[in-house]
């Protein structure tokens, strides 16, 4: 389980739930009670009006209740964080020793001992050979991957880091308290399943307390300022549910997050595509060859078991602005999120494809553009023995402690 940082949104994730189970407790007594029983049931006879409400309230309910739980245990147990460098950990080990201390309060991070680490410029820097043992991943210019200062490691394609929990997320889109901390790869699908069903049971709520509040003043009785309570209640989360499912929906028929989004219409991505071994730059890209040359002179051994294996060459090119490279079309962006099937978008059971997308071409499944990248800057093909060759690197990867299955 990740924490936030400060205390102050920790005990915010704790305390929310009860004010959701507080509001669907008295949705709950004044639509059943108040609204079904007591005046559609006794008060007017209306039978087939009671069960119908009643069987659709407690329909969205637990679709509610279940996508909800799915989400919140997704979050807290699975956020989908990635694994934190060497300096990262010994830094954090020290800052947990000077609070045990009593130098710094707990949470206050910026009391403590800052640190932003430099990329490790380490030919055998662990977790490089996650990267460019794919065809294809996100890069700097210098053709090695994305690096995280905080977390002291190489950024996987499309993490972020959250400044919340102070780690990297896999496709994060944002923080969310309401349902217990990131929103990311791992969780999106549920998110959205969640903000579906509550506005759909907004729906049922404020339905029926309209048509109550309606037929109570039609025929000169009293106002329920219970009834009133549970249609302003139903309102507010409606309309909050109905805009962040709307919103949602968007980005993953386009396959953004919320943060990709924010940045989408103003961003270039530089991607390393891998081409034939020994294929030089051109005024087009530039190349980088992996693994990396070691350093010569005394005391660096230039033996090494990564030394053994096949090299790698990879082009450094460029998307133009706005460009998505993992845009696959609406609905099989739609799928990568939701599932294959339209009982995986309604229920709340099965993870994201794309949370356990497995493929030694990319960590995620490339559109149509990467394909049009080769071609629009003259990529030489692969030879077909170079397809086939793979780079076994897990042995290596356990060794150094930067073994990372999709689910980390």
């Amino acid at each position: 389980m990740v924490a936030a940082k400060t205390s102050s949104t920790r005990w915010l994730v704790r305390i929310i739930p009860l004010i959701l189970a507080g509001c669907a407790g008295l949705a709950t007594y004044v639509v059943v009670k108040r609204v079904c029983l007591d005046y559609f049931l006794q008060t007017q006879q209306k039978n087939g009006v009671a069960a119908a409400f009643l069987a659709l309230y407690f329909f969205f309910f637990l679709c509610m209740l279940l996508s909800y739980l799915r989400v919140f245990l997704e979050i807290q147990h699975n956020p989908g964080v990635t694994p934190l460098g060497e300096r990262a950990i010994q830094q954090r080990e020290r800052e947990k020793e000077r609070k045990r201390q009593g130098r710094i309060k707990e949470g206050d991070l910026e009391a403590g001992e800052r640190y932003e680490a430099s990329a490790d410029n380490n030919p055998d820097s662990p977790g490089l050979e996650r990267f460019y043992s794919k065809d294809v991943f996100v890069c700097n210019t210098d053709g090695r991957p994305r690096w995280c200062s905080s977390c002291c490691t190489w950024k996987v394609d499309r993490a972020h880091h959250c400044s919340e929990l102070e780690r990297c997320v896999k496709k994060m889109d944002h923080y969310c308290p309401w349902v217990g901390g990131v929103v990311g790869e791992t969780s999106f699908k549920f998110f959205i399943q969640f903000t579906g069903y509550t506005a759909l049971y907004c729906i049922v709520v404020i339905v029926a307390t309209v048509i109550c509040l309606k037929s109570k003043l039609e025929s000169g009785q009293g106002v329920d300022g219970l009834v009133i309570a549970a249609l302003a209640i139903g309102a507010f989360f409606g309309l909050f549910t109905f805009t962040m499912t709307a919103t949602s929906i968007r980005y993953a028929i386009v396959n953004l997050t919320n943060v990709d989004y924010l940045k989408s219409k103003n961003i270039v991505h530089q991607l390393a595509i891998r081409v034939p071994r020994g294929t030089q730059g051109t005024p087009k890209y530039s190349v980088i060859t992996y693994p990396l040359p070691k350093r010569s002179g005394p005391g660096y051994d230039e033996a090494s078991p990564r030394d053994q294996l096949a090299t790698r060459t990879f082009a450094i090119v460029k998307t133009e602005m706005g460009e998505n490279p993992w845009d696959l079309g609406p609905y099989r962006n739609w799928q990568s999120i939701m599932g294959n099937s339209p009982i995986d978008w309604l229920l709340p059971i099965k993870p994201s494809p794309c949370a356990v997308y497995e493929n030694n071409e990319s960590f995620y499944e490339m559109g149509p553009l990467y394909q049009q990248l080769r071609e629009r800057f003259g990529l030489p093909e692969l030879s077909s023995s170079e397809k086939a060759e793979v780079i076994e690197l897990k042995q290596q990867q356990h060794a150094n402690g930067t073994d990372s299955t999709r689910g980390s």
